[in-house]
Formats: C-alpha cells, structure tokens, sequence
C-alpha cells in the first residue's frame, strides 16, 4: 500500500487519472498546483510518489520535467500512459454556439487546436485542465468554456458539450512515477527502459555527440529517444536526455554506460524501470 501521491493539477486531471491507473484505486491522490509542487512533496516527506508527464503523443515534451529531473534528487521508478479524451465542457444551460472563449493547459489546447479554430474560440492558457473545470463551476463569465476530461465535468457539475475534441484519436500522455531513490514500481507491464542525462566532454567538437553516443551502438543499446535541454550553468551549451530500451543492470547496458561515463562529462542515470502498455482495447 502506498502512501500519498502527489500530481499537478485539481482532482478531475489526466494526472491524477494516471496515479489511479499505476498505483490502483484506492491511493490517495495529492493536488499540487505545480510540476515543482509536485517534487517538492516528496521531498519535504508529504508524499511518498509523485506523477509527472514527460510527453504527449500529439504535442510532445514537457522539458520542464526533464529538468527537475536533473535538478533534484529524485528517480524515475515506474511509468504509465494514459489515453486522452479531451472534453469541451460549460455550466448547464450553455450551448455550443455560445461559446466565445475556452480556457485550458497549453497542451490541451494544442491537442484540440482544429476543433477551436473551426470553433472560432478564443484560446486562454491556464495552469490544468481541471483547474479550469473548477473555475469555470464557480464563475459567471458569459460565453466561457473549459477543455477537460468528462471525470472533470461530473466532479464540477458542468456539461459536455462535445466529446473527443483532441485531433488525434489516438492522443496519449506518458507519466513518469518519481520518488526518492529505490525500487521499481512493476506499473507499465512493458520491458525496462533507462534514462539518463548527458553532458559532452567537448560540445564544441565536430562529431562530439556521435562519438560519445557510439558506445550505445557498439554494445547494441537501442536509444529510443533524445531531447536537449539548455545547461543552466554555461550558456549556449546543452544536456542531453537519452531514453534506452535496456534495463540498467543488463550486462550490454552496464558496459554501454561505463563507455559514455569515460567519453562524457556527465552521466546521471536518472532511472530504470518498466515501460508503459496501454492496456487492450484502451
């Protein structure tokens, strides 16, 4: 039995329909209003895990985890991903051709992006789904309307006005289960991955990149994904994140790392857990 899992968000967000999914339905989700939030509980002993997303099928990377990531003393211990249908959501009695401005994440508003246009709604940025949701069941704003799930919209007695409005059928969020150092959290079901921060020896060699990452190729590791990241201590220079299909224990994976460690300034295993599946019919 875990203890307390902290997520970004108001109850009703993907977030916290990830924590149920990876951790069961009887944990106790924690809302924090931040990603940081979200770290900091752990850290300060409030929660025992927490959820972050790392990436949108549709709209991509959230960097900010990457960083924090790196920033602090925490693990990657398990992941999950979750199918998003994202919802257009107003107070009873509102219809679709009264709607004049939409609130939601950025990132929900760049998977619904045709849907508003065709619309002719105005886009508004806030910090979560649900928070929206929420705000909008406690606001009188004429012409208002949130993007959010259909849980969103029975916890806040608001009504779906349109369902599926995400441009890709298939849109899915990956969450990363964080906590301090330890164990793997058996949640994805897939076979184990790794991720790891990088800093280059010599960034401003010619092919600097190529030889540190040929050691991967070599001991057959395949690099599933990588992203840059700005250093926050030299400017113009870079961290690389690079996502492995080998569990960190695994004899190719061992000796992959021990090569890059000696051609890199920097190698931070950042975690080694199972992958997410969607589970069938999902």
């Amino acid at each position: 039995m875990h203890g307390a899992i902290a997520f970004q968000g108001e109850l009703g967000a993907f977030s916290e329909e990830a924590v149920r999914r990876a951790l069961g339905p009887d944990v106790e989700p924690l809302p924090r209003r931040t990603l940081r939030d979200v770290c900091d509980a752990i850290l300060d002993g409030e929660a025992e895990l927490g959820v972050l997303p790392i990436e949108n099928s549709r709209a991509g990377t959230i960097p900010e985890t990457y960083d924090l990531l790196l920033e602090l003393d925490l693990a990657v211990r398990g992941e999950v991903a979750v199918r998003v249908e994202q919802c257009l959501l107003a107070p009873p009695g509102r219809s679709l051709r009264q709607v004049r401005r939409v609130y939601s994440h950025p990132q929900a508003l760049s998977q619904c992006e045709a849907f508003l246009r065709q619309l002719g709604a105005e886009a508004v940025a806030v910090y979560d789904t649900a928070g929206s949701a929420r705000a909008l069941s406690s606001g009188d704003e004429a012409g208002a309307a949130a993007i959010a799930s259909a849980r969103a919209a029975e916890l806040y007695g608001l009504t779906i006005l349109a369902r599926g409005i995400q441009e890709d059928p298939q849109n899915t969020t990956r969450f990363f289960i964080v906590g301090r150092p330890g164990p793997a959290i058996p949640s994805g079901g897939g076979p184990q991955h790794t991720l790891l921060a990088l800093a280059l020896a010599a960034d401003d060699a010619p092919g600097a990149l190529f030889w540190s990452l040929g050691s991967l190729a070599f001991w057959r590791v395949n690099l599933l994904k990588i992203e840059s990241r700005p250093s926050r201590t030299r400017q113009w220079h870079y961290h690389f994140y690079l996502e492995l299909a080998a569990g960190r224990e695994e004899s190719n994976c061992l000796h992959a790392l021990a090569e890059l460690e000696a051609r890199s300034a920097m190698v931070r295993v950042l975690g080694s857990y199972p992958a997410a599946v969607l589970p069938p019919g999902d």
